[in-house]
């Protein structure tokens, strides 16, 4: 008989360690690494011939939204084509338990706008067979999955099922028994198998914004005070496990930074800081947070960070494009049906107050007038197509921002615009990619899947970063895209390739590894659609020793496990 159900054979093993590489074989039994080392074809009931391949751990994708799209895609692509084996759920705050049942819409209506996805298929999907936390966990676990879920409590669906959703966005300190309340359902929680807490914290009046309700008021957790974090934080503390995922802005970074450091001593458990990323105007808030990070390391602090180190700009039409709402009257203006943004977009009343209060540069796109027009529906606009807004109004003799609207409320909001990513400067790119500590990703899998397809991230790193520039080695990348992001946020058993670990791994052509063009499918449910990037030259990715895809094509295996405390049950 058979001593491993699958051997990998002759491939350049990079084990995730940042050990030197090596030529070698992996035998798999019973889902988990078995041996390393070199194994004879006559061993295994399958084999995989690697010669010329990299053989390497399963990417590890910290930063996603597949709260809801766990029920309709167990492989959560566009993550699962580029080689993504396990993803955390539950990032910023936001999903979807625990929740009163009659406030089921209401839940599904907070991902509406601040994450874009769909409602019709959110409606279409999503069951609701729970109320509590737990009972989510256990909905989720049902799931056929194609990948490996960690998931996080977050806490706007906890703030709202403990004071009421509506009375949570009021800005009023919770009583004492409401925290008392928040802290016994985190226990319960992660009595059940979650791994943390996490929130989004853009207060209305902060530079970062972007991320509203469905109807452009603040999120719950936006408004939340330092107090329910700090509340939180000592349930991590009392337990001695866990992780914290913070995203935050406010207008004085160094008291971010203090009060990053303030949970990480309370909980005496790590903290994840969402996200740093290069703008091309600003350098220096990029360089600031990777010092700050650097200070935390030599002190001992676990505070890590995580870089946007994907050059995803955002594609959009202004039939749901949201992402300006850091500006008053720009989120007025693109609140509410097509007609009623129409209606507004095209008002003359409102340009002066949109000119006047533009959208802030730095978060979106580095320069307004960069913003492209990439596809024009009427024959006449035709000619504007690949022009930047500086350009069409230089053509026009109008304002930028007239250029655009005008364009946009005479197609019916269908025509197609470009924002380049703010970190364009791939020397400023370059100093994220040396400083060893930061991880890879910041994906927003399964948000802003209209506009944006940066799951993409771990296939664009390896060859931009590392085949193409040689930035960074095949050792330390991997480190970066696996075991790095691994032990930041609960994976206790993932990350690398050594014997007894889960099966998780990638068998690609380093030469032939690629980013394939946008595409438009209609393929979630409620008829909705989407804009998705494919990957080529990833040959095998194996979850927990089954093979899930080869050559980019699905098996229709689904070996994913639900990971509760970090660990496969």
């Amino acid at each position: 008989m058979p001593e491993f159900d699958l051997a990998i054979k002759d491939g350049m093993i990079v084990d995730g360690t940042r050990a030197p590489r090596f030529r070698g074989d992996i035998g798999i039994k019973n889902g988990r690494i078995a041996k390393i080392g070199r194994i004879q074809s006559h061993q295994a009931k399958k084999t995989i011939d690697a010669s010329g391949l990299i053989v390497a751990p399963g990417f590890i994708d910290l930063h996603t939204h597949y709260d809801a799209q766990i029920f309709w895609d167990p492989y959560l692509t566009i993550s699962g084509w580029h080689g993504i084996t396990s993803v955390v759920i539950g990032n910023c705050g936001f999903g979807f338990a625990p929740v009163h049942p009659k406030d089921v819409e209401r839940a599904m209506l907070t991902m509406v706008r601040t994450e874009a996805i769909p409602l019709r298929s959110m409606k279409a999907a999503l069951k609701f067979d729970w109320e509590t936390y737990p009972e989510f966990l256990n909905a989720v676990d049902r799931q056929p999955k194609g990948v490996n879920i960690l998931p996080f409590v977050p806490m706007n669906p906890l703030l709202g099922y403990v004071m009421g959703i509506e009375e949570s966005k009021t800005g009023r300190m919770p009583t004492d028994e409401e925290h008392a309340r928040m802290r016994q359902i985190l226990h319960e929680a992660m009595d059940a198998g979650a791994c943390g807490w996490s929130a989004q914290r853009l207060p209305p009046d902060g530079p970062s914004s972007v991320q509203r309700d469905y109807d452009a008021t603040p999120m719950n957790t936006d408004i939340m005070h330092d107090e329910t974090c700090i509340e939180m934080a000592r349930v991590l503390g009392e337990r001695g496990e866990g992780f914290q995922e913070l995203t935050l802005s406010t207008w004085n970074p160094k008291q971010d930074a203090l009060f990053f450091e303030k949970l990480a001593e309370i909980s005496g458990r790590p903290i994840m800081f969402e996200a740093v990323a290069t703008q091309d105007r600003f350098p220096h808030r990029h360089r600031n947070t990777m010092k700050w990070l650097e200070r935390c390391r030599q002190r001992g602090l676990p505070v890590y960070g995580q870089g946007v180190t994907t050059d995803a700009g955002l594609t959009f039409t202004f039939e749901d494009w949201n992402l300006f709402d850091d500006s008053d009257a720009w989120r007025e203006a693109t609140t509410g049906t097509v007609s009623e943004r129409r209606e507004k977009l095209g008002d003359p009343r409102r340009r002066e107050a949109m000119k006047n209060q533009m959208p802030r540069e730095s978060l979106i796109t580095s320069y307004f007038d960069e913003i492209i027009i990439t596809e024009c529906v009427k024959p006449e606009n035709k000619k504007f197509e690949g022009l930047t807004l500086r350009k069409a109004a230089a053509q026009t003799g109008k304002h930028p921002v007239d250029v655009m609207l005008d364009i946009a409320v005479s197609e019916d909001l269908k025509t197609e615009f470009f924002a380049p990513a703010v970190n364009q400067n791939m020397e400023l790119m370059k100093e994220l990619i040396d400083y060893p500590y930061l991880a890879f990703g910041v994906s927003d899998g399964g948000a802003h899947t209209k506009f944006l397809t940066a799951g993409r991230y771990p296939t664009e790193g390896i060859i931009k970063y590392c085949r193409d520039k040689q930035w960074i080695s095949l050792e330390d990348i991997h480190w970066r895209l696996s075991a790095l992001p691994a032990f930041c946020s609960g994976f206790k058993d993932r990350g690398f390739l050594r014997e007894g670990a889960p099966a998780d791994i990638v068998v690609y052509e380093l030469d032939k590894l690629n980013v394939l063009p946008v595409e438009i499918v209609h393929d979630l449910p409620g008829d909705e659609w989407r804009r998705v990037q494919r990957a080529e030259g990833y040959r095998y990715i194996i979850v927990n020793g089954e093979v899930t895809f080869i050559d980019g094509n699905c098996t229709g295996a689904t070996p994913g496990k639900l990971l509760r405390h970090g660990v496969t049950a």
